[in-house]
């Protein structure tokens, strides 16, 4: 019997502004590049505060250093670990390991010696480029024990004259003698080696963010990324764009949405070190970027910047939101302010960041019962269902855990086969996340099924909860756990940071919860902090919270 799901609803959505089936035009990330750089060798590629790269110039760096590289003993198939924030020479070793043939694993540079030391061990890389205080700070030490044999350093103050204070004013000069520096080596030249790069090899070696347990590889594969770049193409309504990188490069949405995206569509990246509301504002107003995407945190620290006005959003076309949940109540706020909507998107480390998305020509709507927002329509050639515990679809409307089949979900993860049988079944990704579907298509993400609450046998999803807590004017962030009760067995607690100027008392938060949840839903236990943990792509760390870590 076919289901709901295989009708595909979502496509009736579509009308005349989208595809119905996409067919890439590229099935490596090297065939894409090659014929943007052929097509426009002399447009900025990318922006780094004052400095500028042409698609030419990025070209023959990359070029130069695969050349390192390879001479070096880097072979294909060689893991290539990248530590650095937003910075050209991230957009440049990437390229370069491409060219070589290996498999890109980037570092979150957020990251110390007990996060580096598990995917150092997992991922095994042959070379490494990373910042030059990374190095002598963190990497250096780990990577030798690890057996990196190719060391490569560069500074972040390259590339630029600026030297913004509010990023780069601690960042000092320390060339490492045992690393080759990178400029150094990729203005030398040379020629790339000769390799064949297929769809189906490994682009990415991308390690989930760890929020709920320790973190597996992603195995992306070029095909997997040059598919979710089709589709930015697809979608496009302007020809080379520019895109603000408000997301990590080190990020799936970041690698994916941003500078896949840049590349597919000739566009330019502009990037400015690691987020800094400020910062970030600073180059809205000077680079007039079209495109914006970042997580929902992003946008409320924006918001609540206190030079922020209209204009700085004046040049966008598009604003998307992906890599954490988007409240309803922040999406208004942002339209009101500034005029934008934000079109929300959902996906994963495994779906190569995208699996739904808002079309550009519509919004998402609001489910009436939960207040939550849709995640969107699933993407070309997409399927997400809905399944019960034993796999079987649901009905529309009905809850159960989301599994999402398409050209973007990873064949794998890294050295894990239990995990891989586990949760990537016949080309189907079993997500831990749980949702439904309405009888148009749009999906919901109610929340990660680890999260769920049992509260006196009644079940209640977070994700309800901090949507009622975000429609407050005085809240900031919020993130609601289950803490053990002797009575219910769990209860509902809600962590809670306040907008800059407001102010609101647990109790009174507790008392707008009970007006619009059922008893057993609201928050019993409200606590106040000035920040909320998060990773470093913005999303918060439920399970810091509730391990009680607030400091």
């Amino acid at each position: 019997m076919v289901s709901a799901y295989d009708e595909r609803p979502w496509l009736a959505s579509y009308g005349d502004e989208l595809p119905r089936e996409l067919v890439p035009e590229h099935d490596t990330m090297l065939a894409m590049f090659a014929a943007t750089r052929a097509r426009y060798p002399d447009r900025t590629a990318t922006t780094y505060f004052d400095g500028r790269l042409t698609y030419r110039e990025l070209d023959e760096l990359s070029d130069g250093l695969a050349a390192h590289l390879a001479e070096g003993g880097l072979a294909p198939g060689d893991r290539l670990a990248i530590y650095l924030q937003n910075v050209p020479q991230f957009v440049i070793a990437a390229l370069a390991g491409w060219k070589a043939g290996a498999i890109v694993v980037p570092l979150n540079p957020m990251y110390r010696s007990h996060e580096l030391t598990g995917i150092l061990g997992d991922a095994r890389p042959t070379a490494v480029v990373s910042s030059e205080h990374g190095w002598h700070e963190v990497l250096g030490e780990l990577a030798r024990d690890a057996g990196v044999r190719i060391a490569i350093t560069t500074s972040e103050l390259d590339l630029q004259t600026r030297g913004d204070e509010r990023v780069l004013g601690r960042i000092r000069r320390r060339p490492a003698g045992d690393a080759a520096d990178l400029l150094a080596v990729a203005r030398k030249g040379g020629r790339p080696p000769e390799v064949e790069v297929r769809a189906d090899d490994i682009a990415l070696l991308a390690y989930t963010s760890g929020t709920s347990g320790v973190p597996k590889g992603a195995t992306n594969t070029h095909g997997n990324i040059t598919f979710n770049c089709a589709g930015f193409r697809a979608r496009a309504t302007r020809d080379a764009p520019g895109f603000f990188a408000l997301a990590p490069l080190f990020h799936m949405t970041g690698m994916v949405c941003q500078l896949g995206a840049a590349i597919a569509l000739g566009g330019r990246l502009d990037l400015a070190y690691r987020f800094e509301p400020g910062v970030v504002l600073d180059a809205l107003a000077e680079h007039r970027p079209d495109y914006l995407i970042g997580p929902s945190t992003a946008y409320m620290a924006l918001m609540n910047h206190p030079d922020v006005t209209r204009d700085h959003f004046a040049s966008l076309d598009h604003v998307f939101s992906g890599g954490a949940p988007l409240p309803s109540a922040v999406v208004e706020r942002f339209r009101e302010r500034f005029g934008h909507y934000i079109h929300n998107g959902y996906g994963l480390t495994e779906t190569t960041a995208t699996a739904t998305s808002v079309p550009v020509h519509l919004e998402a709507p609001v489910h009436e019962e939960t207040g939550t927002l849709s995640v969107g329509l699933p993407t070309f050639n997409t399927v997400l269902r809905i399944v019960d515990d034993d796999g079987a679809d649901l009905p529309v409307g009905e809850v159960g855990e989301i599994v999402v089949e398409g050209p973007m979900v990873v064949p794998a993860y890294w050295n894990k086969p239990a995990e891989t049988s586990a949760g990537i079944r016949d080309g189907r990704l079993h997500t831990g996340d749980v949702g439904f579907m309405d009888e148009r298509g749009w999906f919901y993400v109610v929340d990660r099924k680890k999260d769920m609450i049992n509260a006196s046998g009644f079940k209640v999803w977070p994700r309800e909860v901090e949507d009622v807590l975000y429609g407050h004017p005085a809240v900031r962030e919020v993130a609601v756990v289950g803490v053990a009760d002797e009575y219910r067995g769990e209860t509902v607690k809600a962590y809670v940071s306040l907008r800059a100027g407001q102010r609101a008392t647990a109790e009174e938060l507790v008392e707008h919860c009970r007006r619009q949840l059922a008893a057993y839903k609201y928050p019993r236990i409200v606590e106040i902090l000035d920040e909320l943990p998060k990773t470093a792509t913005g999303k918060i760390l439920r399970r810091e919270l509730r391990e009680g870590k607030t400091g």
